[in-house]
C-alpha cells in the first residue's frame, strides 16, 4: 500500500446490488480474517456471526451466477484490450489467467453456495436465536457454549471445515472488486459548500464511486446514486445533534469506477 493510501480515508458508495452484494461479502471475510487467529472464545463468537450472515446473503441471492456473469464480463472487456497500445500483456495475461481459474472454481461448486452452513443443525440453531438481542448467550445455546469451551485448536479446525467451502468465492470476490477499484485513477475534485454531484454516462455504466479525504478531516462522505448520476455531500459529524453539511468549500479524490 502506498503511502499517499495510508493517509487517505476511502468512502465507498456501491452503484448497483451486485456491487453491494460483493462489498458486503468483502467486510464479512475481512471479519472472518482478523477474528479467526485469536485463540479466545470472543474471536470464536466473532467468526461465527460473520459465518452465519454470510450464509444469510447466499441464501437470498444467486451469487454462484452472478460471480459467474462478473468474471466473465471482466475476461470479455480485458482480452479485448489485449491488442491496445501500451499495454502490459505479460500482467493481463496474468489476470485472465487468474479469471479463468475463479471461474472454474465457481462452476465446481456443487448447489448452492453455503447450503453446508444453513444445513448444519449446530449453526442452524446458533443462527435462529441470533435474531434476538444477546440470543446466544450460554444459557440459551448451552451446546454453542459447551463448544466455545473446548480447546482452541479444535474449534479453529471446525471453523476451517466450515469455511472452506467459501474459499472460491473469497478469492472471486477479492478479484473482482479488486479489478472494479483499479480501473481508473483518481480526480481531484472540489465540493463547492460541501456538495458535489455529477451525471454518468447510460453507454458506460459505472459500478463504485470512492471518494477520498486526508485522514483527519473532520468529515465525512455521504454518497448517493443510481446508474444515472451521483451526489456526494461532506457531513460534520456530531454526537449530540444531527451532521450538516459543511458550508466549506471541500477538495477531495474521486473514482468513478466503470470497469
Amino acid at each position: 500500500m502506498s503511502s499517499a493510501a495510508q493517509e487517505t480515508t476511502i468512502y465507498e458508495h456501491p452503484l448497483n446490488e451486485k456491487m453491494r452484494t460483493f462489498l458486503r461479502l468483502e467486510h464479512l471475510f475481512l471479519q472472518v480474517n482478523y477474528h479467526l487467529p485469536q485463540q479466545d472464545i470472543w474471536g470464536s463468537r466473532a467468526t461465527v456471526d460473520a459465518l452465519l450472515d454470510m450464509a444469510n446473503i447466499f441464501s437470498r441471492a444467486d451469487i454462484k451466477a452472478d460471480l459467474i456473469k462478473e468474471l466473465d464480463r471482466h475476461r470479455e472487456k480485458l482480452a479485448n484490450m489485449r491488442q491496445g497500445l501500451g499495454v502490459d500483456t505479460e500482467r493481463l495475461d496474468q489476470i485472465l489467467k487468474e479469471l479463468e481459474k475463479a471461474t472454474s472454481s465457481i462452476y465446481q461448486i456443487n448447489g448452492q453456495i453455503g447450503h453446508n452452513i444453513r444445513s448444519n443443525e449446530f449453526l442452524k440453531t446458533i443462527m435462529q436465536r441470533s435474531a434476538i438481542p444477546g440470543g446466544t448467550c450460554a444459557f440459551d445455546l448451552p451446546q454453542y457454549h459447551y463448544w466455545l469451551e473446548l480447546p482452541h485448536e479444535q474449534r479453529q479446525r471446525d471453523l476451517d471445515d466450515w469455511l472452506r467451502s467459501l474459499d472460491s468465492i473469497h478469492v472471486a470476490v477479492t478479484l473482482l472488486l479488486s479489478l472494479v477499484r483499479g480501473s481508473t485513477d483518481p480526480t481531484r475534485e472540489m465540493a463547492a459548500g460541501g456538495f458535489f454531484q455529477r451525471s454518468l454516462e447510460p453507454q458506460t455504466p459505472a459500478h463504485l464511486i470512492r471518494v477520498g479525504l486526508p485522514k483527519g478531516t473532520p468529515l465525512y462522505a455521504e454518497i448517493s446514486g443510481g446508474k444515472h448520476r451521483f451526489s456526494i455531500r461532506f457531513l460534520e459529524p456530531s454526537e449530540t445533534e444531527r451532521p450538516a453539511q459543511t458550508q466549506q468549500d471541500v477538495p477531495f479524490l474521486l473514482n468513478t469506477c466503470i470497469l
